[in-house]
């Protein structure tokens, strides 16, 4: 099975770091054009330049900071009206780690526009052109945290969780314009973020680092975290016309961990 994807644009969203960045050089791998979104103007230019290009893809990027929704809406609005799109990944940086007891209703609301209103918003944008076109992929990066929680990370695991259902309700009201809304529920992989997230509970139950990264990758029926390449595999099957029939589904990409948490 060869993975076509010239003449399609992608759009991929947290594009120049971890599992965003894996994703958008797997779509150019595989022909798309892609256009990138971040807030780091430096780095995007970066990464435009190291995505592939040998099938003639005009790779683009665009600044946007996605902890501020309203200046997200409006320069993603500016950009994207009037513009093909065929496949959106829909990533943004998770918010802050934390419990339920020190969070507060502006943190919600805070990752509620983070998390949901800047997925919801870009769908919406992009689905007229995806349904008169009829073919559209969705891809919504998520985590295997909305079929059980970790504990101090409750911002992210209620959001993820509010994004599966409105995925599932959204592939059912577009299937018949031949567009698909697929979540990928993303277990551990060799990211920043995991780092980052196994530092502060490092941090806060005072066990070594090395020992508590050893500790998770043991509890993993694969023994290891996942190379952010083999999401972008995932995500590039997904974005294909070889995926046509998988709709509303959360798959979970995480070395069969999910039983185990």
């Amino acid at each position: 099975m060869n993975i076509d994807l010239k003449g399609y644009r992608a759009v991929v969203g947290g594009a120049t770091s971890g599992l965003g960045l894996a994703t958008a050089h797997q779509l150019a791998k595989c022909g798309a054009s892609v256009t990138l979104m971040a807030r780091n103007k430096e780095k995007l230019a970066d990464t435009v330049r190291s995505l592939d290009n040998s099938a003639g893809q005009d790779h683009q990027s665009l600044s946007v900071d996605f902890l501020d929704f309203e200046s997200f809406k409006a320069e993603t609005e500016k950009f994207f009206t009037g513009k093909k799109v065929d496949i959106l990944v829909n990533n943004t940086n998770g918010p802050e780690a934390g419990s339920v007891l020190q969070k507060t209703t502006e943190n919600y609301q805070q990752a509620f526009d983070l998390l949901f209103k800047t997925y919801h918003h870009l769908s919406h944008l992009l689905l007229q052109g995806m349904q008169q076109r009829g073919y559209g992929r969705i891809l919504n990066v998520s985590s295997v945290t909305v079929k059980e929680p970790i504990p101090n990370l409750i911002l992210s695991n209620t959001m993820r969780t509010a994004v599966v259902s409105w995925a599932k309700s959204l592939s059912r009201e577009v299937a018949p314009f031949g567009v698909t809304v697929n979540t990928i529920l993303t277990g551990s992989f060799e990211t920043e973020r995991i780092e980052s997230i196994i530092k502060n509970q490092s941090k806060e139950s005072g066990v070594d680092f090395e020992e508590l990264l050893q500790q998770k990758k043991e509890a993993i029926p694969a023994k290891r975290f996942g190379q952010p390449e083999e999401y972008g595999y995932l995500a590039a099957f997904l974005a294909s016309p070889y995926a046509a029939y998988i709709n509303g589904a959360s798959i979970p990409i995480d070395g069969a961990a999910l039983n185990c948490l």
